[in-house]
């Protein structure tokens, strides 16, 4: 079975945003786009004061608005790749599990995002947050401040987008001593496929003893080599692999998550591990990509591992 790379709907300027960031996904990658939206049937609510029923849209009605969002998003994508495939479905659910449903048979699963600190819209806040925390395959989500909420332009020529990538970095945060494959590898794959520069950032801390740096020179010197070396190590089997990726690793002394907002200003998109954690409660997602989901401006990719 063909994967596809999925875009989740809710007709929100940044689910568009997310849907035209994936219809150029899709066609780097030769894949078809799935558009997808959820619609849930509702019981007649009760007003407490009055004990009357409250009236909701009927289901066909709510039916019938999923339909026509997804008509408008095929054919405004349709419209500049007219050679992609895509396919649309509207799902009868609540959002979250037909969301996680959809995302299985996805290559990648991309979301319109306004941050985490913006609650408008079902895909926006809290919908896109359990989405993010539960999914098991790869999650991008993308602002439409970045990508634009203007009618999409023509494809740009083979020359065009070369000029726009060759200064727009892919960027990858890297945990230097639980490195997971999967995220190296959907970080080079993703640089290699838009010819863009792989900026690497590595978040460390030296050890207590070495802290104040003008005492103890030449033992702060050491480390930064080890982390420097250690990078390097890590590093070598993709650049083998990817050869014709230009890779800038860069060591930090603190927290990455910082240097990756600041970074996704010029970036093409940001990738980021995150662990699956299968236990009932927490919000599993981790303060790196928590900062980077409010802060970023990229796209964000979210690559969970065990």
């Amino acid at each position: 079975m063909t994967r596809t790379i999925t875009v989740g709907l809710d007709g929100s300027p940044a689910s568009l945003a997310a849907a035209d960031w994936a219809a150029r996904e899709a066609q780097l990658r030769d894949l078809p786009l799935r558009l997808v939206t959820a619609w849930e049937w509702q019981a007649p609510a009760f007003a407490p004061a009055t004990g009357l029923a409250v009236p909701v849209p009927p289901s066909d009605l709510r039916r019938a608005s999923a339909q026509r969002l997804l008509a408008h998003a095929r054919t405004r994508v349709g419209a500049a790749r007219p050679g992609l495939r895509i396919d649309t479905d509207e799902i009868s659910g609540l959002p979250v599990p037909a969301l996680l449903k959809a995302a299985e048979a996805a290559e990648l699963l991309a979301l319109g995002s306004r941050g985490l600190s913006k609650t408008a819209g079902f895909l926006l806040g809290s919908v896109s947050h359990a989405v993010l925390a539960s999914c098991e395959r790869p999650v991008v989500l993308v602002r439409a401040a970045e990508h634009g909420e203007e009618a999409v332009l023509p494809e740009p020529s083979a020359r065009e987008v070369a000029a726009v990538t060759d200064h727009r970095e892919v960027v990858l945060g890297l945990e230097l001593h639980r490195p997971d494959d999967a995220v190296i590898d959907f970080a080079f794959d993703a640089a290699s496929r838009r010819g863009a520069p792989l900026r690497i950032i590595h978040g460390w801390t030296p050890s207590p003893y070495s802290y104040g740096g003008e005492l103890m020179p030449d033992l702060r010197e050491d480390m930064v080599q080890q982390v420097r070396r250690e990078l390097c190590d890590l590093l070598r089997p993709w650049q083998e692999r990817y050869s014709a990726v230009e890779v800038r690793a860069q060591a930090t002394v603190g927290g990455a998550g910082r240097h990756l907002v600041d970074a996704s200003h010029d970036a093409a998109l940001v990738v980021v591990g995150r662990q699956i954690r299968r236990a009932a409660v927490g919000a599993h997602i981790g303060p790196v990509t928590q900062a980077l989901l409010h802060h970023a401006v990229a796209p964000v990719a979210v690559i969970s591992h065990d």
